[in-house]
């Protein structure tokens, strides 16, 4: 008898001391942990998801473009209740080693999240990849698409500004944006920083895919200098009620950008954003300030809006 009941405590113990079936996970990218907005990512076989959750495929994408505020938005984004953001860009619309793993793979990245939620993803390689929007409409023809820009010359800076950081943490040689940005005396207008700027060409890929309506267009410029008008629009385009508000952001003197205040906690992107640009010879910059004007002007003219870029 007394056998049987050291047994029975040592079980009653060991039920005591069993791990929960699963718990929120902090990815050491982000600042928030995983479980945000009542949704829950599971890492390892062994974690459950929460109860009626699922992994769905994207009802909107941010398709681009690069260095235009595409994290920005997302994170923004992710204030919302009934948004439920993928934590990495997936290139599996413009990386054919990853399109070819198929669809199941792809919504296997995706979070998890309840049926009343709109999953987002982001890969701002979308919307210059040749391919993209086709495969897109091969998952989805309605679904919703977020494209978010800004100034294309700035842009260009912007993107060289990445590169020349990734270089210098792998002490790798740097050359000096005019460099690249100039060659034979004339504008380098082969550079790809340059090329990905020339939202025409670009756009009118996806408008062979896409109605004008399914695109709604962020500005970038605007959303860094006063978030929450673009931020409305976009939920109405979402259709999702109105939940973020202008309590949800406040301006870090030290940065100078926006931060997001959300569940009683601050948190400004990542220290990679809103790096200085470095400084660009005037000539030069006035060149590519006038090449892009005839192709931010058919751009205007192909989307039906105006945007105040120099």
């Amino acid at each position: 008898m007394a056998g049987l009941l050291a047994s029975l405590l040592l079980l009653v113990l060991q039920t005591l001391a069993a791990p929960p079936e699963f718990v929120p996970v902090s990815d050491p990218g982000l600042t928030d942990p995983l479980w945000a907005n009542g949704t829950a990512a599971v890492v390892g076989p062994s974690l459950a998801p929460p109860p009626g959750t699922s992994q769905r495929m994207p009802h909107s994408i941010i398709i681009g473009v690069r260095k235009g505020g595409t994290r920005a938005l997302l994170e923004m984004l992710d204030i919302h209740p009934s948004v439920a953001a993928a934590a990495t860009e997936v290139h599996f619309f413009d990386w054919d080693e990853n399109y070819a793993r198929g669809f199941d793979w792809y919504r296997g990245l995706m979070p998890y999240s309840y049926p009343y939620q709109t999953t987002v993803e982001k890969t701002p390689g979308y919307f210059t990849s040749p391919l993209a929007p086709e495969r897109i409409r091969a998952m989805n023809a309605s679904i919703k698409l977020l494209l978010i820009l800004r100034d294309p010359a700035e842009r260009v800076v912007s993107d060289y500004t990445q590169v020349y950081f990734n270089r210098l943490e792998a002490r790798k040689p740097v050359r000096p944006i005019e460099d690249l940005l100039v060659r034979g005396g004339a504008l380098n207008t082969r550079y790809k920083a340059i090329q990905r700027s020339l939202y025409h060409l670009h756009m009118r890929n996806w408008l062979r895919h896409f109605p004008l309506e399914q695109i709604h267009l962020v500005d970038g410029d605007t959303l860094v200098r006063d978030p929450l008008p673009e931020l409305r629009r976009v939920e109405r385009f979402l259709e999702l009620p109105p939940r973020i508000a202008a309590s949800n952001f406040y301006f870090n003197q030290t940065k100078g950008f926006y931060c997001i205040r959300s569940d009683g906690r601050e948190r400004c992107l990542h220290e990679s954003k809103g790096r200085p640009h470095p400084p660009v010879n005037g000539t030069v910059l006035r060149q590519l300030r006038a090449y892009f004007r005839p192709h931010n002007r058919s751009f205007y003219k192909m989307v039906g809006r105006s945007f105040h870029w120099q």
